[in-house]
């Protein structure tokens, strides 16, 4: 069980999942497709008073990954993914050490370079998935180098497997910290993106827990 489902609030509903070695067959790219589109979809349709809400409640929880001097790897939303904004206030003002992924041309591993106190200057759109890319200066570390990971999402099961925006540049990244001291990664969204179960591939690996405005899920 992970560090962060002890000693939690009553407010947090926590759940420790096993992981069934028995996994779907590979999803075709189309059915993924359809996928995304339907978790898009209930994302979408959630009210802005609700949103808010809910928004409020995760960076909340988020907190208890805060620690002075940490190093924990954040992202820049895009479209309607969840935003960090309280978290990344509270975690700058407690002395934790945050990091944005960089992506370099031609490749899909990310780099991670140092979040500017002042907050976001100016994005980059690359990659057939249309990430927004921020490129700061600063000294970038690669994944290992991190404490914590927050990785946005599109969909997540209930043995830690995430769909992402399908443009492989967490897949990739995650995998190759397959074999190295190995940060923490949380993902991070609403309940209305949790689903009973993924395909995976071979090289997927699940993540260490999920939080959402229900509470943190350990896997």
């Amino acid at each position: 069980m992970c560090a962060s489902c002890l000693n939690v609030n009553k407010i947090v509903i926590i759940a420790t999942f096993y992981r069934n070695p028995e996994r779907p067959s590979e999803m075709r790219n189309e059915e993924k497709h359809a996928l995304r589109r339907e978790l898009r979809g209930r994302r979408s349709q959630m009210g802005w008073d609700v949103r808010a809400a809910a928004t409020v409640k995760i960076n909340r929880l988020l907190k208890r990954y805060i620690k002075h001097g940490r190093k924990i790897g954040v992202y820049w939303p895009m479209g309607k993914e969840l935003r960090l904004d309280g978290f990344v206030r509270a975690a700058q003002k407690r002395g934790a050490k945050l990091y944005l992924p960089y992506i370099e041309p031609r490749s899909r591993r990310m780099w991670f370079t140092p979040y500017p106190e002042s907050g976001m200057e100016r994005e980059r759109i690359r990659g057939r998935a249309r990430l927004n890319v921020p490129q700061f200066a600063g000294r970038k570390i690669r994944v290992h180098g991190l404490s914590v990971l927050l990785v946005p999402l599109v969909g997540i099961d209930r043995e830690g497997y995430r769909l992402g925006q399908a443009g492989g540049y967490y897949d990739a990244t995650l995998a190759a910290m397959k074999y190295r001291l190995q940060a923490k990664t949380v993902g991070v969204g609403f309940a209305c993106q949790l689903v009973d179960r993924l395909s995976v591939e071979a090289h997927d690996l699940p993540l260490d827990g999920f939080v959402s405005e229900a509470g943190i899920l350990c896997f």
